[in-house]
């Protein structure tokens, strides 16, 4: 089987583009992918804090789906958009090993870290942008609620846990809720959780 590196290469109609790569693939092929009107289904929804790309994507054509990922309650976050949703707080916790190579080694000394620390607050436009490896749950969750800017995210280091930790909480006229969701990193990338991998799997059993 011969790879394609460009989507001008694929003579056919697939059933599904599925971007399990970086957000730099997305801005690199997103929009070439949704303008052949095919689907495309991003799990590095990270790319979209480019505010530009975002509106190039949403209007190249084709279907764009943006991937649950790591985190559980995206369809409650949208019901509750509907009825007045006003604040949405998001925290990852993860262990040293899954922030080496990101932005974090200049925020805080992970080799020297002995108790669980904040290292990072903002919003999760901020979140993704410099954090592109890490942070796509905190543009899923913003990007399914209040925004990108309104959303507030910390990032927090724990030497004590092995487990991506996602908390989300919510408020607004319809009430509010908290989710907490504990999970394994994936074997061969820290940085992710086992659980942005089976979304992915979940997307093209869809397919069926």
């Amino acid at each position: 089987m011969t790879p394609l590196t460009d989507p001008l290469q694929c003579g056919g109609t697939p059933d599904l583009v599925l971007e399990c790569a970086s957000q730099q693939a997305v801005a690199q092929y997103g929009e070439a992918v949704l303008a052949r009107g095919w689907h495309l289904a991003v799990i590095s929804t990270g790319a979209l804090a480019d505010s530009e790309l975002e509106q190039r994507l949403r209007q190249a054509g084709g279907k764009l789906t943006l991937l649950a990922g790591a985190v559980a309650g995206i369809d409650g976050l949208a019901a509750a958009k509907e009825g007045g949703l006003e604040r949405v707080t998001y925290q990852s916790r993860k262990s040293p090993a899954s922030w080496r190579g990101s932005y974090a080694e200049q925020l805080i000394d992970l080799s020297a870290v002995n108790e669980a620390q904040i290292f990072f607050e903002g919003s999760a436009r901020e979140a993704a942008r410099l954090f592109p490896a890490n942070a796509n749950v905190a543009a899923t969750i913003a990007l399914g609620g209040i925004g990108l800017d309104a959303t507030r995210v910390q990032l927090m280091v724990d030497p004590a846990t092995q487990r991506n930790t996602h908390t989300l909480h919510a408020e607004g006229l319809f009430g509010e809720f908290h989710l907490e969701l504990s999970g394994l990193p994936l074997a061969s990338n820290p940085k992710t959780s086992t659980l942005a991998a089976l979304s992915a799997v979940r997307a093209c059993r869809e397919l069926a």
